[in-house]
């Protein structure tokens, strides 16, 4: 009994596995070396066709009498009929059932089958054309009228219907009839190819003024640029010459803002430059590349230029050269309006034209492109657009109203309560200077220092007023200037020499003890170097202490130490030192100077007597001091900051200089046991795209360190030695 899973009804008592066709295995080929004859393609191919037996086809009935004519058409008909009640929507059956009656010389039945057809599918225009070729070609023609009629108005979008029933009528001679059916068909307003095939009718039989009229019609019907090209070129070339140049202004006017408006405009000036008119052509192709968006008219911009070359003078060919490089720039900023580098280059461009309303139109245009984002970063580079359109409109204009309302424009435009341009302000009130308007300059002045105070802006405000003579208001600005930032030495500095300039000795000591009490200096020097040269040393004194106090900085501390040693206060250099090297004690610089300045001092009053008196005398220690400060600055870096190793071998070469330079005086050999080795090392950098490769760097290994090193391979050494006892105990056991 099969299983459930294998068993079929429709298969009886067999199984699946039992309907199976078994394959018979393929054999293996042994030899596979090619054989000694060998058979192509086309060999085998003609041997097929050679054994190919003839193909069996039924005998050739003959029709003897009319009875056996009569069976044969009915049994045809029948099977005819037979098809069509099968797939009557099937047009093939159709069509060969009217072409048989047609062979049988049965036009009635024909006709009658036809006339089926159409009535069961009237929307398929294959079959009105086929009943319609039946009347023609067996000469029917007022029933092939009648089925072209019938079929028109059914279905009048079909232009092919059109045209076989007017290529009909006009083979017939009936031109009239033909003329009549054009008519009826430009009333359903057909597509351009239906109107010039009317026109083409015409012009075949010389119908001039009817065919203008029918163009007339077109180009209502159809108002584009091609079909009024076509009708200027038939005006052309029946040589009205007005006429067709009346067709160029009526499309010009009516396309002007068309898509392909640019070919209208070149047809135009074409048909001008062939009337032997360059003038009126250059003014066409002006005009297009004045109203034509500049990313259609590259095609025109190239025929402006060939036209210039053919016909125009020097300044005719470098404008139209410009206006192609217009183009790419207008290109440009419209794919990018906020590249500023972009419209620069453009106003440069228009500026070498000398157009007036062109440039201010480009410069109006540029500075509409406002930076999307309130930082200043992006404002930096659109600012000077608008101080190139106010230099353009006070140096080429000369106007001056139109100048002042740039700038105007310009400062309100700017987010002064987050960043500012003190440049636009002193640019706004210089001008005004230059228009001798005093007031309007310090307004604007005024107003940038009440909304943006910047250092630049006191300055040339303190300026202008300095010339003018106004020492009030320089003081007055003064004192606005500190307030705003009481930390700027230079301001402290510069207002303390107008006083003294003004013999106002007191007043100046005055601003200048004022600094001295602020809690921070951004630069103290510039007040100690006005006491030096004023040769007031403890007003320096005081201005450097408390700049050590409140803000120390290593320009300080070396300019109170060069004060010190010009003054020969060793005492106070070493102190000053001392501190120094409490508040930056990784400072190189400071132990190796306040080291130099013991060696000085060591020269002088010790080896410079030993080298007066003679050389050969035994030598003297070197200096105890000098040691320690070395000494210190060693145990710093050792202990406190060992990952400064190239800062101490620095520290170390400088102590074995000195030790050099000291000659007989010097243990070199005291340093030398401290310096390190060199060593050249390899480390990995990962690169971004997750390669690994190797950086060479030098690195410095300290006598102690070499030490730590051996001792950790020996206890390395201890512990393996220990392991391998203890696990040879363990396998003697």
């Amino acid at each position: 009994m099969a299983s459930g899973k294998d068993s079929d009804r429709t298969l009886g008592y067999m199984t699946r596995k039992d309907t199976e066709v078994k394959l018979p295995r393929p054999t293996r080929v042994k030899n596979k070396t090619p054989a000694p004859v060998q058979i192509t393609a086309e060999q085998i191919l003609r041997e097929a066709r050679e054994r190919q037996e003839a193909e069996i086809r039924p005998p050739k009935q003959k029709i003897t009498d009319s009875t056996e004519l009569s069976d044969y058409r009915l049994r045809r008909r029948k099977e005819f009929e037979d098809k069509i009640r099968r797939a009557r929507w099937n047009i093939q059956v159709w069509m060969k059932y009217a072409q048989w009656e047609e062979s049988q010389k049965d036009y009635a039945r024909a006709r009658s089958v036809w006339e089926r057809a159409v009535e069961g599918d009237y929307r398929n225009h294959t079959l009105w054309l086929k009943y319609a070729e039946f009347e023609m070609k067996n000469k029917f023609v007022n029933s092939a009228r009648n089925v072209w009629d019938r079929a028109v108005t059914l279905l009048p979008r079909v232009d092919q219907l059109w045209y076989k029933y007017i290529h009909m009528e006009e083979i017939l001679g009936n031109i009239a009839g033909a003329r009549q059916i054009f008519e009826r068909w430009m009333q359903w307003s057909p597509d351009q190819q239906g109107w010039l095939s009317f026109i083409k009718f015409e012009l075949r039989y010389n119908e001039i003024e009817r065919a203008r009229s029918i163009y007339e019609r077109f180009v209502l019907c159809h108002p584009k640029v091609s079909a009024y090209i076509r009708f200027a070129k038939f005006e052309m070339k029946g040589g009205e010459v007005a006429r067709a140049r009346h067709v160029y202004e009526r499309a010009t006017e009516k396309l002007a803002d068309d898509e392909e408006a640019e070919t209208l405009f070149v047809a135009f000036a074409e048909f001008e430059e062939r009337c032997k008119e360059p003038e009126r052509a250059r003014f066409i192709y002006k005009f297009a590349l004045d109203h034509i968006p500049k990313g259609r008219a590259e095609d025109l911009y190239k025929k402006f230029v060939a036209f210039e070359k053919q016909y125009g003078d020097k300044e005719g060919i470098e404008d139209a050269i410009v206006g192609k490089r217009r183009f790419q720039y207008e290109d440009e900023v419209r794919k990018n309006p906020l590249n500023y580098d972009s419209w620069f280059d453009y106003v440069r461009l228009e500026e070498t034209v000398g157009n007036k309303d062109r440039i201010r139109e480009i410069y109006e245009r540029a500075i509409a492109n406002i930076p999307p984002a309130e930082e200043k970063r992006y404002w930096q580079r659109y600012i000077y657009l608008w101080i190139n359109y106010a230099l353009y409109e006070e140096i080429e204009t000369e106007d001056v109203e139109r100048t002042r309302d740039v700038y105007r424009e310009c400062l309100k435009l700017i987010p002064h309560s987050k960043f500012s341009f003190a440049k636009i302000w002193l640019l706004a009130a210089q001008f005004e200077i230059r228009q001798l308007n005093l007031a309007g300059a310090r307004q604007i002045l005024g107003n940038a220092i009440g909304k943006a105070p910047k250092d630049k802006i006191f300055k040339k405000y303190i300026e202008i007023e300095l010339q003018l003579g106004n020492i009030d208001r320089c003081r007055k600005l003064y004192e606005r200037y500190l307030e705003w930032s009481p930390e700027n030495c230079y301001a402290w500095s510069k207002y303390a020499e107008l006083e003294r300039s003004l013999a106002e000795t007191e007043r100046a000591r005055a601003i200048f003890e004022l600094a001295i009490s602020q809690p921070a200096l951004d630069m103290p020097e510039l007040l100690w170097k006005f006491e030096i040269r004023q040769l007031n040393l403890a007003g320096a004194r005081q201005i450097l202490g408390n700049a050590i106090g409140k803000a120390p900085k290593d320009k300080i501390f070396k300019k109170y130490i060069e004060i010190e040693l010009q003054l020969g206060n060793i005492d106070r250099c070493r102190k000053l030192y001392e501190r120094y090297l409490e508040w930056s004690p990784e400072n190189c610089y400071a132990w190796s100077k306040y080291a130099e300045l013991e060696r000085s001092l060591a020269e002088t009053e010790r080896a410079r007597a030993i080298f007066e008196l003679a050389i050969s005398q035994p030598a003297l220690d070197m200096p105890e001091l000098l040691w320690k400060i070395f000494e210190r600055a060693n145990s710093y870096y050792k202990d406190s900051a060992p990952e400064l190793k190239e800062e101490r071998a620095t520290l170390l070469e400088d102590w074995l200089n000195m030790e050099t330079n000291f000659g007989n005086l010097g243990d070199v050999s005291v340093v030398q046991s401290k310096l390190p080795k060199k060593l050249k090392k390899r480390k990995p950098i990962t690169r971004e795209d997750g390669s690994t490769e190797y950086e060479e760097y030098i690195d410095y290994l300290y006598p102690e360190e070499s030490q730590t090193t051996n001792l950790k391979i020996l206890e390395a050494a201890y512990k393996w030695k220990k392991q391998k006892l203890a696990s040879s105990e363990e396998d003697y056991d």
